[in-house]
């Protein structure tokens, strides 16, 4: 037993010091070749995988203070990095439109970041959320292929896009060259840490993938109950049913998708307070656009408290009633 348990550590301390030297390793890196590191690490970030890039900038800006790079080419290499992986999401938008979004949803850490809250802001400020699309978790890469779905063009895209790369990704800059003492304090602690300072790294990081992770099971163990697909629907209907339809998409998702016809329209955030005037036993179905129909089922669970006993989300949303080949209204929702 003795002899397993000195194994055991044996090899956990070879791990651990082949990450502490790969941490060591990444750390001369960013010294020898901070502009590049940095490119790759926004360039990997902005494509969709779950690497933060900002400690990475805030790092490479205090140690451009040393004479390492140079902080305007370090901020350059990021944003061009940004752009390229923005006009990709772009790219893919324009040609593959809501099917994108809802791929980007379904996989997000954060659910509730879907479809229908971004076409919400789009719907506010246009393009001009790019500016600003950066500083909201969840909502940048969503925002880069939506704004090719909706076709905006190509040359605003790119300047207004570059502009709020430019500021979120300037401020992660200017943090390490402000703060580049104290940066690197907390390196040189890291350091004489060693094990310790990379065990620490690695359960930071753990605990907030573990958190968002968490936050999304709970929301969709949440909103998980009863659907009704579109053959159930189909036969409802022939057999005499007039279920009442409500969409809680955007206007503008509306507008170019259509709508189920004679389907109301609810806002997500007041169903309760505008629950149609229907009988409370009335058979209602809630669509929307986004995986898991989240939107659905959060107004669904509005429409259940404000009385009604028959409410469902349509499984697969407006799409999957498109796909079945059934009508669509393209005025507008009632």
């Amino acid at each position: 037993m003795r002899a397993r348990n000195d194994r055991c550590d044996s090899d956990g301390g070879i791990a651990v010091g082949v990450l502490h030297r790969i941490v060591d390793a990444l750390l001369t890196w960013l010294t020898a070749h901070g502009v590049v590191i940095a490119f790759l690490a926004v360039l990997i970030e902005q494509l969709g995988l779950p690497l933060p890039a900002y400690p990475v900038l805030v790092v490479a800006g205090a140690l451009s203070v040393a004479g390492h790079h140079s902080a305007l080419a370090l901020l350059a290499a990021a944003v061009v990095a940004c752009l390229l992986a923005d006009l990709a999401w772009y790219a893919a938008g324009r040609r593959h439109g809501g099917r994108v979004l809802r791929t980007i949803c379904r996989v997000s850490l954060s659910p509730d970041s879907c479809v229908r809250q971004t076409q919400s802001l789009f719907e506010r400020w246009g393009i001009w959320s790019l500016l600003v699309a950066k500083f909201v978790p969840g909502f940048a890469t969503l925002a880069t292929a939506l704004s090719g779905s909706m076709r905006f063009r190509l040359t605003a895209f790119v300047a207004v896009d570059a502009i709020g790369a430019a500021l979120y990704l300037g401020i992660g800059v200017w943090l390490g060259v402000y703060f580049h003492a104290a940066v690197n304090d907390v390196l040189a602690v890291l350091d004489g840490l060693g094990r310790m300072g990379l065990a620490l790294i690695g359960v930071a990081l753990a605990l907030f993938l573990a958190a968002k992770w968490w936050q999304r099971e709970r929301l969709l163990r949440e909103l998980r109950g009863a659907r009704i697909t579109v053959p159930e629907l189909q036969k409802l209907i022939g057999a005499g049913g007039k279920p009442t339809f409500v969409d809680v998409r955007p206007a503008a998702s509306r507008a170019r998708d259509g709508t189920i016809p004679g389907a109301l329209y609810l806002s997500l955030e007041r169903a309760h307070e505008e629950a149609p005037d229907l009988p409370r036993d009335a058979e209602v179905v809630v669509y929307c656009a986004c995986p898991n129909e989240v939107s659905a089922a959060q107004v669904a669970r509005q429409l259940r408290r404000a009385g009604f006993v028959n409410v469902r989300p349509l499984l697969g949303g407006i799409d999957a009633w498109i796909a079945a080949g059934m009508p669509i209204e393209r005025a507008g929702a009632a």
